[in-house]
């Protein structure tokens, strides 16, 4: 679990912790008896012996503590099991058998949260997924304070979602995820801060919903639509029927202009003007039947 969520971080092995001081003191073993085979016969003396054995295991001690750390790595050094110091990137020494180092990779590190089934405030299951964008600011928190410092930010980032997203209703989950996975981010990261990591970012990438729910939903959106098509329509016709008010009173108020609009009508009845038959009266003959009509009311009322 631990390599494949954080590639950066492998959990020291006592075997491996003890493999330096078992391969010196066989290194040892094998130039004491060496020197011993050597000495015996006579054929180098005692003291040259001792100084070449010197040599050779502080050349082996020498070549053997050399580490590189990388710029993105930082080492922590553990002398006898205690923590001393952390490396900087570049050629670093230590004691081999005495002293261990531990790389941690300070790039930004992705962990997956797997879909999670959250109830939320107004009882609706959904599945979540999400991803975790963290990174080591610390590295001698993220070994001395935490195990598995990848594995805990993904569990710690699981309950958060499961706290916020069941403590928020549907619609706001759906519209306003920025929102809510900066209130996951702030709860992670005032925690993992003692851990030696800095969260920089938690989307969430998938709401997956109930089928019946969905049904509702494009129910719900198909009849938004039309209430807001009707209201367009309704607009329309009110908007047409103001502009003919308006171009009413205008044909009213212009003298002949009553007339020009019923020859635009009558040439608009059929587009062939040969089959047309048209008895068009001048005005004066309509202005003299109105005023008959007036002064016959006008008598009748004397009458």
């Amino acid at each position: 679990m631990v390599n494949s969520l954080c590639p950066c971080y492998t959990a020291p092995m006592n075997t491996q912790s003890s493999s330096p001081i078992r391969s010196l003191f066989s290194l040892l073993v094998i130039v004491v008896m060496v020197v011993y085979g050597l000495s015996s016969t006579g054929l180098v003396s005692g003291v040259a012996l001792t100084l070449w054995v010197v040599a050779i295991v502080v050349v082996v001690i020498l070549i053997g503590g050399l580490r590189v750390l990388d710029q993105f790595e930082r080492g922590v050094v553990l002398t006898l099991g205690k923590f001393t110091s952390t490396r900087t990137p570049g050629l670093t020494w230590i004691f081999p058998g005495i002293q261990r180092i531990i790389k941690i990779d300070l790039r930004i590190t992705t962990v997956d949260i797997p879909q999670q089934e959250v109830i939320t405030k107004d009882n609706v299951p959904v599945g979540i997924n999400a991803v975790v964008y963290f990174h080591v600011e610390n590295a001698e928190y993220a070994i001395l304070n935490i195990k598995d410092f990848a594995l805990a930010v993904s569990q710690y980032a699981q309950a958060a979602l499961r706290d916020v997203i069941g403590g928020i209703e549907l619609d706001p989950l759906l519209s306003e995820r920025e929102k809510i996975s900066e209130a996951i981010k702030q709860i992670v990261d005032q925690t993992t801060k003692s851990w030696g990591i800095n969260v920089t970012d938690i989307k969430i990438q998938d709401i997956e919903l109930p089928a019946d729910m969905k049904r509702i939903m494009a129910k719900q959106a198909e009849s938004e639509r039309e209430r807001r098509a009707i209201i367009i329509r309704a607009e329309g016709e009110q908007q047409a029927s103001e502009k003919l008010a308006q171009a009413a009173q205008m044909l009213a108020s212009t003298p002949g202009g009553i007339s020009m609009r019923t020859l635009q009508t009558i040439e608009k009845i059929n587009p062939d003007p040969s089959k047309t038959v048209i008895f068009a009266l001048p005005m004066e003959f309509y202005e003299g039947l109105k005023s008959l009509a007036d002064f016959a009311k006008k008598k009748t009322g004397e009458g």
